[in-house]
């Protein structure tokens, strides 16, 4: 059994991971968040130490490390805000835990040289949470490609939209100096997932981006990509509004739609079970995607109909 800490426990992925240490066997003992309503402990870990104040939770583990070896933190959990996860890996690395990221790892390329030298001088590692990547209908199509022949690459349309409330664009999430946007909030699972199934990117085109949206082209080494990325329900088909879902989500290769809106409850306890047997993601599995998205954050909107979405269409008046 190992030991687990876990910081920004009150946020929306938490109980994910929480999940995902109970079902590996393990035991949770410190979790931090600035935020108190984390009554979701007591489903999982009701007698787990836990700090609305950083500092507090760092002399905790930095404690626990030095004077109670039977409680030292084996890996932290990170699922703070996207600006926090490179000084939380950190915080890992100092007191002797492997982390355990959510995505993204860090909000720009540079940030990984700087964790990967001081993963280098360490006992521990950095890993990734790319859940995408251990979906079974995607292991498959995985497996699928990599027996292909033919050197065609594949037209792929990649299709998000995640519906937020007003509330989104107010907090953390809606800012891009703490979220990294949209690109790397809400696509970089989906960006991850491409580039592992086709190879890393060539080129990039953006065609859309506003507050609420984002789309663009890419040209990755044996796929043409399409991709539309929406927090706006306004941009739901028609018959998922008629439904009632707030997200739809659609990714087609060669115009054969690829089924994967199931199978998404236990993904990271998947993630966790593969990490603890050393077949974690690690830095530089993130690194492809942590690029891709940071050349798309600063990218220009380049005002042509070539390679467009057909959802970014009606918001490009005038071409």
């Amino acid at each position: 059994m190992k030991n687990f800490a876990i910081t920004g426990v009150a946020g929306y992925i938490a109980p994910r991971h929480l999940q995902a240490i109970k079902e590996t066997g393990n035991e949770l003992v410190a979790a931090v968040d600035p935020h108190d309503s984390v009554g979701i402990l007591d489903k999982y870990f009701p007698d787990v130490s836990f700090f609305t104040e950083f500092e507090r939770f760092d002399r905790h583990l930095e404690k626990l490390r030095r004077e109670n070896k039977e409680h030292q933190v084996d890996y932290l959990s990170i699922c703070s805000p996207n600006n926090l996860h490179d000084a939380h890996i950190r915080l890992a690395l100092r007191v002797g835990a492997h982390a355990i990221c959510e995505k993204p790892l860090v909000l720009n390329p540079w940030n990984l040289d700087a964790l990967q030298e001081l993963e280098r001088e360490s006992s521990s590692r950095v890993f990734n949470v790319l859940q995408l990547r251990v979906h079974p209908a995607l292991m498959e199509l995985k497996k699928k490609l990599s027996g292909e022949k033919s050197n065609k690459k594949h037209e792929v349309v990649l299709s998000y939209v995640t519906s937020r409330g007003l509330w989104y664009y107010f907090s953390w999430k809606g800012m891009a100096e703490k979220s990294g946007g949209i690109a790397t909030n809400i696509g970089i699972h989906f960006f991850d997932f491409l580039i592992w199934l086709f190879g890393n990117p060539q080129t990039c085109i953006l065609h859309l981006k506003d507050t609420k949206r984002m789309s663009g082209f890419i040209e990755l080494e044996n796929a043409n990509v399409k991709w539309f990325l929406s927090t706006d329900r306004n941009d739901l088909p028609d018959e998922d509004v008629i439904k009632g879902g707030p997200t739809f989500r659609s990714i087609t290769v060669d115009g054969e739609e690829v089924q994967f809106s199931d199978g998404f409850t236990d993904l990271h306890t998947r993630v966790y079970e593969e990490t603890l047997k050393g077949n974690g993601f690690g830095i530089e599995d993130a690194r492809p995607s942590i690029t891709l998205v940071q050349k798309l954050r600063t990218a220009s909107v380049i005002e042509t109909k070539d390679e467009i979405h057909p959802y970014a269409m009606k918001y490009k008046k005038g071409i």
